[in-house]
């Protein structure tokens, strides 16, 4: 047992461990059910709960939540148009968002996949400077889909 001041007090009788705790106006709580003997430990329970909600909040608050951006593109999207969207897809990958980039095959524009396959190169090779590909191109259905991932550590917003 482990008293309330956080000495060991050694091996008592749970019955005197109650009788301590109930004096000490505070609570019997099992640690290690599964040593032997179990761990118990006079603390107020309340408290302790509180401060492990407290600590699990405040590492929620520090993750780093990533989202993924999405640019969409067709087999037909002229060279302009498609400088465009790669450099939203800089923009975001400089802030350390993932991008999705997909082509939409419309009617017959499946039979040439080639085309789209290119063009997913083409965008991968001009954002290779701050992204890694991190899902190849792959057919699924009618559109073809590319996941970037930041490549070196992202920049701050400047509102942080």
């Amino acid at each position: 047992m482990i008293g309330a001041n956080g000495e060991n007090v050694g091996v008592v009788p749970i019955e005197e461990a109650q009788r301590m705790a109930h004096e000490a106006e505070l609570d019997l709580v099992e640690v290690a059910p599964n040593a032997d003997p179990p761990v118990c430990r006079i603390m107020d329970f309340g408290k302790f709960v509180y401060e492990r909600a407290k600590k699990e909040r405040e590492a929620r608050k520090a993750q780093t939540k990533i989202e993924v951006k999405e640019i969409r593109l067709r087999p037909k999207t002229n060279e302009h148009h498609r400088e465009f969207k790669v450099r939203d897809a800089r923009r975001w990958l400089q802030e350390g968002n993932k991008v999705k980039v997909r082509i939409r095959f419309r009617g017959r524009e499946i039979s040439y996949p080639e085309i789209a396959l290119n063009d997913l190169k083409e965008v991968a090779e001009a954002l290779s400077d701050v992204g890694v590909v991190e899902q190849a191109p792959a057919l699924e259905g009618r559109t073809m889909l590319m996941v970037l991932a930041p490549g070196k550590a992202p920049k701050k917003k400047a509102n942080e």
